[in-house]
């Protein structure tokens, strides 16, 4: 297993994550300590407003900056609200209306506090890809892009993605270890995306995988399978990507509703 990225120097008291989750940097702690929390009905009082930064410091023995950090990934993946003047409070979501924030990799790995890097691979035009891609992505042949990532240079993940060939001929005129790609789809070709079809599964490691990401044959991996849409339904990428499920966490919330 690679080396794990080390724990920032500051305390925290037994309200915080477990032993388990001691070496990602305190703020992630502190945030899914919060997200654990509020849905057991701690933290927040009758109204659903969260404590201040100021009673959450205090209630975990940490600084308000580490606070305000462990907060705004919550507040921009929908689980609270800030109002002005008010607090921040905790949205009833519906499940029917329930959408995830579509983030790249480099996006998530820097919201979660690491500095995110990759490797290339493997790169240019192919027609030696499987049906799954041809049916996806509508083209006989395609350009690939496969690299590995990283967080703080400990390698975590490995993207294989496949795209239109326009699109990818204009990537590789890019900087491709720290593109951030889907503000290039949008900012810079001209493509604004309408959603993404992501699937969410686990495999194990096969002799490739396991050396580039440090871990023994036959461990378990976190696989995932993404394909974006532009508004004009046009396929802009097909990923397939594997992590170590130490820096990978899914979490959904789900209600039962009654007639």
């Amino acid at each position: 297993m690679p080396a794990r990225i080390r724990k920032k120097a500051e305390a925290i008291n037994d309200a915080t994550p477990s032993a388990t989750a001691g070496s990602l940097p305190l703020h992630i702690q502190v945030r899914e300590t919060i997200r654990r929390q509020v849905r057991d009905g701690e933290l927040i009082d009758k109204t659903g407003r969260l404590m201040t930064e100021a009673e959450l410091g205090r209630h975990f023995g940490v600084s308000r900056i580490t606070i305000r950090n462990a907060i705004s990934p919550l507040v921009n993946e929908g689980m609270f609200a800030r109002a002005r003047g008010r607090g921040t409070f905790l949205r009833s979501n519906q499940p029917e209306n329930w959408v995830g924030k579509l983030m790249g990799f480099s996006e998530t790995i820097r919201d979660a506090g690491y500095q995110a890097g990759a490797k290339v691979l493997q790169q240019g035009m192919t027609n030696r890809h499987d049906a799954g891609v041809r049916d996806q992505l509508k083209e006989r042949a395609v350009w690939q892009l496969k690299r590995l990532r990283l967080a703080d240079d400990t390698p975590i993940a490995i993207e294989h993605a496949f795209y239109p060939p326009d699109i990818g001929l204009e990537l590789e005129k890019r900087d491709l270890t720290s593109i951030i790609m889907y503000s290039v789809f949008e900012d810079e070709l001209g493509h604004a995306i309408k959603e993404a079809n992501q699937t969410i599964g686990a495999s194990l490691a096969d002799t490739t995988s396991a050396k580039l990401l440090g871990v023994k044959v036959g461990s378990p991996l976190l696989s995932m399978e993404r394909l974006t849409l532009s508004k004009d339904e046009r396929p802009l990428e097909l990923l397939r990507s594997v992590y170590l499920p130490d820096y990978f966490r899914l979490s959904i919330n789900l209600t039962r509703r009654h007639a």
